[in-house]
């Protein structure tokens, strides 16, 4: 079984429905390899294998008849830890909510379960998910599967551990700034921000409501579109998927500045791969970015505050200083600022979808450095907000302005590049990314 773990979700699947693997044999080799692993408890923050071998069972029953749910009927996946979940805690990675068990599931894992996917249990996250690192002093920091003394990226760090070890099949997380596509890249897979409002946030704890999305972590493209269909979203037809004739704008404010030297080779490379599939591929700036990005600060501390402040006030030395040194500014704005700032970004994003309306996709490298030391960032203040705020920076393109993001390994290391499109464009950026993925070999 252990030569299945690697595989993409979507062809375990099929496996599944040939009668070439058993559900219940595959869901315990995850179990197993789990226990196992050194890093299981670095990766998973409680394991829920009843309920897993339960709904095991269930899918290799269905499996026998030839009355699968969905493509994903009996694929084990991993459950970032802030979605609720019926009789398992949930503490998205802090103290605060120690010992916290839902009654019921969070309804982006109720849509999954009624589609037969198996709930291996909970994986470790950034606290809060406010920070895009992966680094939490105050539960576990899982790996980079590159480099096992750097952070793997946050907030969802652990989903995406889950998947890159083989400690998953797929994995599901949130993405507030860039928390499920900049795990992703650091771990060479595949990862989906989806438009705000998309899927449902009910169950979900939140770190910024008008902000907080939830998407998959993946091995392909394919099984992003999988993983999508199953927590509520649509179905992407990816056959067929071509370059040829594609128009992508390289966007160049402040998402190619100050590139880590790997990571502007791997760009260039993947850029001078989709102009051979048959792509044009044209530079565009975009100056009121800056502007957007200013914003950044009230926008998002105000809304995180404004349901954390008090839990957090009454007891600040329970959150790691970096966290709470973060948030805390969201209770000195006013209203009338935080209002105002939501006005001036509505203009601002229509005015980007405008300029960006003749390209099949935006693109740019998903994070402009490889993942740093773990140990450095902990010791080192300056350095972890410096690190933080670069580890977000091009991600957070998609979430002020609105849309929808995907990002594609790029075959070196620890680097992707990352394609945006305007909300509710899922459908289409999967295509996209299923031609680029192809172009990319």
């Amino acid at each position: 079984m252990d030569n299945l773990r690697k595989l993409p979700a979507t062809e375990l699947g099929r496996l599944i429905g040939a009668g070439e693997v058993d559900p219940v044999e595959l869901t315990q080799a995850y179990l197993d390899a789990i226990a196992a692993s050194e890093f299981g408890t670095r990766i998973y923050a409680r394991l829920a294998p009843e309920r897993a071998l339960s709904e095991a069972k269930a899918a290799a029953k269905r499996a026998k008849v030839g009355q699968r749910l969905s493509a994903l009927d009996g694929v084990p996946v991993s459950w970032k830890d802030l979605f609720d979940t019926a009789g398992t805690a949930t503490e998205a990675g802090t103290l605060y909510m120690e010992g916290r068990v839902p009654d019921e599931d969070a309804a982006v894992l109720k849509r999954a379960t009624a589609l037969g996917l198996v709930c291996l249990g909970k994986t470790h996250m950034t606290e809060i998910a406010f920070s895009g690192l992966g680094l939490n002093p105050k539960t576990e920091t899982p790996p980079c599967v590159n480099d096992h003394d750097a952070v793997a990226g946050g907030s969802s760090s652990g989903a995406a551990t889950s998947v890159a070890f083989g400690l998953a099949a797929a994995a599901v997380g949130s993405d507030t700034g860039g928390s499920v596509r900049t795990p992703s890249v650091w771990n060479d897979l595949v990862g989906l921000k989806t438009t705000h409002g998309l899927l449902s946030l009910d169950g979900v704890v939140p770190l910024c409501k008008t902000f907080d999305t939830v998407g998959p972590l993946c091995r392909t493209v394919e099984d992003t579109a999988a993983m999508l269909h199953a927590l509520g979203g649509p179905q992407a037809d990816l056959g067929g998927a071509d370059l040829r004739g594609a128009r992508f704008a390289v966007l160049d404010t402040i998402v190619m500045d100050d590139l880590e030297a790997s990571v502007a080779g791997a760009f260039d490379a993947a850029v001078k791969a989709l102009e051979a599939a048959g792509a044009t591929v044209e530079r565009i700036s975009f100056p009121r970015l800056t502007e957007a990005y200013d914003m950044a600060g009230i926008l998002y501390t105000s809304d995180a505050y404004s349901y954390w402040g008090k839990t957090i006030e009454a007891a600040p030395e329970k959150m790691f200083h970096q966290i709470l040194k973060r948030i805390r500014p969201g209770g000195d704005f006013l209203a009338a600022d935080y209002i105002a700032a939501w006005e001036r970004l509505g203009e601002i994003r229509n005015a980007y979808h405008a300029a960006m309306a003749g390209y099949d996709a935006v693109i740019m490298p998903t994070v402009p450095m490889l993942p740093p030391n773990a140990k450095r960032l902990e010791d080192d203040s300056d350095y972890f907000v410096a690190e933080n705020l670069r580890a977000l920076r091009n991600t957070r393109v998609a979430n002020l302005m609105g849309g929808c993001a995907l990002t594609i390994p790029t075959g070196a290391p620890s680097t992707g590049i990352m394609l945006n499109l305007p909300p509710m464009q899922e459908g289409k950026l999967l295509r996209v990314g299923a031609a680029v993925e192809k172009a990319l070999g």
